[in-house]
């Protein structure tokens, strides 16, 4: 096990797609912290209003405002760390370096575990890198418009460790996600389509009405920030969060039904 985590995680990290989706993380991060930093400053909350009723939402509290301003790497970021964990996989099949790999170790189930594990230190560096981003560009716009940066609460010291942990658990899905989905192409094209589009508007239209408004908690992206405790959607009045804990176990679900999708199939079959 331990020569087939090495191994991974030296695939992980001998190419350059993971430093530049790093990189471009970082400066995404950094322009949505300050950003939104100084969108929700403004009177009257920016002009959000709450989910579809058109309601103005009322300023935020300091605690929650920069807690919202804080976690939209966990809110709006996590494709990137995502992204990297499925490449950990489609690359394999789209350059068929997945044939020697289960050469040289041809229990798959192994192989497959490996790279979730080895996903997991590269994901806590996505989570530093594009949580530092955020809070540095967020805090400066904050303390430049005359709110308190909370830098030193422990509840918001909480909050951003939390959103380091959920971002590494998000390259861990994307393992799972890119095992059930080996197509490098598609794999992609869902991902970007789904965290920026489909479930954005699931949580806007499925949100909006009394029946369905518990099925957004469970969905990914909001399981991911319920860790955190705090969410751009849920302060702009769009759903609530669940237990920071059932969140987590949601996310960790998420990854690994993913994972054993993509061993009853893609892993399963012949592989030439």
């Amino acid at each position: 096990m331990i020569a087939a985590l090495r191994s991974e995680y030296r695939k992980l990290v001998t190419t350059r797609m993971w430093w530049v989706l790093l990189l471009c993380m970082g400066l995404y991060m950094a322009f949505l912290g300050a950003v939104m930093a100084f969108v929700l400053t403004e009177e009257g909350a920016g002009g959000m209003t709450a989910g579809m009723g058109g309601e103005p939402v009322p300023p935020l509290p300091a605690e929650d405002l920069v807690r919202t301003v804080y976690t939209l790497a966990p809110a709006l970021g996590y494709v990137f760390p995502v992204i990297v964990g499925a490449l950990a996989v489609t690359n394999e099949f789209r350059h068929m370096t997945i044939t020697p790999t289960l050469l040289a170790e041809p229990r798959r189930s192994l192989v497959l575990g490996a790279k979730l594990a080895a996903s997991l230190p590269v994901g806590v560096l996505f989570g530093i890198v594009g949580t530092a981003a955020t809070v540095a560009t967020g805090a400066a716009v904050l303390a430049l418009r005359g709110e308190p940066v909370l830098l030193g609460d422990p509840d918001v010291l909480l909050t951003l460790a939390r959103s380091v942990l959920v971002l590494t658990v998000w390259a861990m899905v994307g393992v799972g996600f890119g095992a059930a989905m080996p197509n490098q192409v598609a794999a992609i094209v869902v991902l970007l389509a789904f965290t920026q589009f489909v479930e954005p508007l699931l949580r806007l239209f499925l949100g909006s009405f009394e029946p369905t408004a518990g099925i957004v908690r469970w969905l990914p992206g909001a399981a991911g920030e319920a860790v955190t405790g705090a969410s751009f959607y849920a302060s702009s009045g769009i759903g609530d969060l669940v237990p920071w804990w059932q969140g987590l176990l949601a996310l960790v679900a998420y990854g690994l039904v993913l994972a054993a999708i993509g061993r009853m199939t893609a892993l399963r079959r012949d592989i030439t």
